[in-house]
């Protein structure tokens, strides 16, 4: 905190008046699946941003990025995206969401504070606009709770091509609580709190600094005509979370799906498996099961590879190693993990009994030997959601 105030004080020769922190966040299981209206299973964690504020005498906006070394600039009338402004964009949709719901916002010199880059895909873009949106409240002194900054956050997606978060991304850095994960109902905008207490774990994030390169283009996929395709196997089951699962029967899936070509049909499939092993972690927590929890998420990995095509060898051979250091019985696991992150390939985030950790280091060590890629492991914890400090 104290750093952050400095540097604030530093670069604008005057003290923060507001400082506002949000948490990384993961994607567990189910990120691919926002646009069917599926869940995702989400945790936040303990790689904070920190965002300090303070009002300016005009409408100017000034953005600084301590570990970036980068300033930006901008103002109230002129709120335009521009590609290489890049994080800044993440302030000013903020500035947008605001002023389009009717609050009035004066000029503002802002300080970004994260020892984690966007560019780790640990949801610190979203982290950025969650403290903003918390920062410029208690700044401005609006009168707005917690529904309403959410619908702020959902007006700021909209306004920037490239900077569009999912309802899952803005229920976990808001809601979150420490020992808990967040399951987000995109059918109905809701979301639930699971409990996530196990003492004997350890959960990772490992940035395998494999270069992202694209395979295919997502935005094909989600076309009407595919959620048309999968609201047809979409069938009521009062028994399961959320009151409904998609239709298990392998020939009636390829029968509606018979109308698109090979690699779409994988993709929806994958969805579709998704939106099970979502359920299935739910079953298994709301039971404090690990090992049904582990099964899914190793399960997950494997439809993200195989049918999704959004895995790499890099990543794959850091998920066999956690397969490997797995030593107990394979129909009950004890350590889980799978990839992560925004695009396709990067980060895997992987949970291992606390005396599994040294050795799954170990590997790491080997895996820069092999690849040539020096990847950076975080010890993470579940953390609470934003809040003023």
């Amino acid at each position: 905190m104290e750093k952050v105030r400095e540097e604030h004080e530093s670069e604008y020769k005057a003290k923060p008046e507001v400082v506002a922190m949000a948490p990384g966040r993961v994607h567990l299981i189910g990120e691919h699946c926002s646009f069917f209206k599926d869940k995702t299973l989400s945790m936040a964690v303990n790689l904070p941003v920190y965002v300090a504020a303070s009002k300016r005498q005009d409408t100017n906006l000034r953005f600084y990025f301590v570990q970036m070394g980068e300033r930006k600039r901008g103002g109230l009338s002129n709120l335009k995206f521009k590609k290489e402004d890049k994080w800044a964009n993440a302030v000013k949709s903020v500035i947008y969401g605001f002023s389009s719901s009717g609050f009035e916002c004066g000029g503002v010199d802002f300080t970004i504070y994260s020892n984690i880059l966007p560019s780790a895909g640990f949801g610190i873009t979203t982290a950025i606009k969650i403290a903003t949106a918390w920062a410029v409240k208690s700044l401005f002194k609006f009168r707005c709770g917690e529904d309403a900054m959410v619908k702020v956050l959902e007006k700021a997606n909209k306004q920037f091509p490239g900077m569009y978060n999912f309802r899952a991304d803005i229920f976990t850095g808001v809601y979150s609580k420490e020992n808990t994960i967040v399951l987000t109902d995109h059918a109905k905008g809701t979301y639930d709190l699971l409990p996530f207490k196990f003492s004997d774990k350890t959960i990772l994030l490992t940035d395998a600094r494999v270069p992202r390169v694209t395979t295919w283009n997502e935005e094909s996929l989600r076309q009407p005509e595919n959620v048309l395709l999968l609201g047809e196997l979409k069938e009521r089951k009062s028994t399961v979370y959320g009151g409904w699962q998609y239709e298990a029967n392998g020939s009636d899936r390829s029968e509606v799906l018979s109308v698109v070509n090979e690699e779409v049909r994988r993709h929806l499939t994958c969805v579709m498996n998704e939106h099970q092993y979502v359920l299935e972690a739910q079953a298994a927590l709301a039971k404090d099961d690990f090992s049904g929890f582990s099964k899914a998420v190793n399960h997950s990995h494997e439809n993200m590879r195989d049918l999704y095509d959004i895995s790499c060898p890099e990543i794959d051979w850091l998920l066999k190693r956690v397969q490997e250091i797995d030593t107990a019985d394979p129909r009950n696991p004890v350590n889980c993990g799978r990839i992560t992150g925004k695009g396709f390939g990067r980060c895997t985030y992987t949970i291992l009994r606390n005396e599994d950790v040294p050795r799954y280091r170990e590997k790491l060590s080997e895996y820069e030997r092999i690849f040539g890629f020096t990847p950076e492991c975080f010890e993470v914890k579940t953390a609470r959601g934003v809040r003023l400090v």
